[in-house]
């Protein structure tokens, strides 16, 4: 895979430790494909526009499960529990099927898993998916934990599917979930992500790169990220209830206002009512470097009873604008911030820290950073911006 973008880390000087691990990028996840990745029976084979910079798209399968709950997978098998708790099986073929708005169902993906002894897995849901506020978690069989998969792991993957906002259509092959393959600890310490901030900078205030006294990053190296309301008009999206079925898979073709409500703005303030679900924007600016991935963490229940960044993970090169000489531009781009109250009315404020950024090594650099290159549209020049099937 040949790189499309110029310019390289590797003349800055290194950090002062490295990382103990590292994750996999595009050319080595696809160098996997039939070995360490393959796909069930009757599944068509893997494409390599599944591939992201440090990321695989994961395929649903043909039959989904409704279930009366969901379960963590353990010493019960997942089709034994699937027995127990079906209630009818759905048929993704064709035109797919209709998922219903606050049901749970599981679905077998396409993909399954033969890991070398050093090789673990961790799953997140794709930026869509949270957009559309479709609640997702992976299973792996045997495996007491949602959304990884221990070193080592072969078997079969599973999804557990509910939306919570609106009834959505999907259909076999779409893709809800990514995975990442990773050796080690690839973290960053807050050592590490302060040198990286000195070389070249993570966070923007517009055009304005932030000195590092004005980041916060905690124990663990994670950088804050606060609510940006402020200039923007409007501030934020509030989902619809009542809406029409969401057709997921679809580009453009639904009108915001059926399914959204904005935000007044611009303001400093907003009121988050009780299980509503919002779209929001980060106050900075973000710029990973192609060397570097990321995943957003919740910030700590402490500063706010909320739920969110329901899809976290920023491939390598995420607010990366090359210019005509390979050099980075001073702007990043925003993060998009998926956010639910729970129990009482909850106000949010401009600058409130709202979530962390845990930096995470790579082994290089990949063959095309995010949004580069690639078939499918990406979220590398947004701002509030919905899920691709909104126009």
């Amino acid at each position: 895979m040949s790189r499309d973008y110029s310019g390289s880390l590797l003349e800055l000087r290194p950090m002062p430790t490295s990382p103990t691990g590292s994750l996999l990028v595009d050319h080595q996840l696809e160098a996997l494909f039939g070995s360490g990745v393959a796909v069930a029976p009757n599944a068509p084979a893997l494409d390599p526009t599944q591939v992201q910079p440090a990321s695989l798209d994961l395929r649903l399968g043909a039959r989904a499960q409704r279930l009366q709950a969901g379960f963590l997978p353990g010493a019960v098998s997942v089709e034994r529990r699937i027995a127990d708790l079906g209630l009818e099986s759905l048929d993704l073929d064709g035109d797919g099927a209709r998922f219903e708005r606050g049901a749970v169902y599981l679905v077998e993906l396409e993909e399954q898993l033969d890991l070398a002894p050093d090789l673990r897995a961790r799953f997140n849901p794709r930026s869509s998916t949270g957009r559309c506020d479709i609640f997702t978690r992976v299973l792996a069989s045997g495996h007491p934990r949602f959304d990884e998969a221990p070193p080592g792991y072969c078997g079969k993957l599973w999804v557990e599917v509910s939306p919570l906002s609106f009834s959505v259509r999907l259909r076999r092959g779409d893709c809800l979930g990514q995975m990442r393959l990773q050796r080690g600890r690839p973290e960053l310490n807050r050592q590490q992500v302060f040198a990286v901030q000195e070389r070249t900078p993570l966070c923007f205030d517009g055009s304005r790169a932030l000195d590092k006294r004005e980041l916060e990053i905690d124990q663990e190296g994670c950088l804050e990220l606060t609510l940006g309301l402020a200039g923007r008009d409007p501030a934020g999206w509030k989902a619809r209830s009542g809406a029409p079925e969401l057709n997921f898979s679809s580009r453009a073709v639904h009108a915001i206002g059926d399914f959204w409500e904005a935000v007044s703005g611009p303001c400093n303030s907003a009121l988050l009512e009780p299980e509503s679900f919002y779209i929001f924007a980060s106050r900075e600016r973000l710029r990973i470097p192609p060397t570097l991935a990321a995943e957003m963490l919740p910030v700590d229940v402490g500063l706010g009873e909320v739920r969110n960044n329901y899809a976290g993970f920023f491939d390598n090169g995420f607010g990366w604008h090359p210019d005509e000489h390979g050099q980075p531009l001073e702007r990043g781009t925003p993060a998009v911030l998926e956010v639910r109250a729970h129990d009482v009315p909850f106000l949010v404020e401009e600058g409130q820290p709202f979530c962390r950024l845990q930096f995470f090594a790579s082994d290089g650099e990949p063959g095309a950073i995010y949004g580069a290159g690639r078939r499918a549209a990406s979220y590398q020049d947004q701002d509030l911006t919905l899920a691709r099937p909104f126009r």
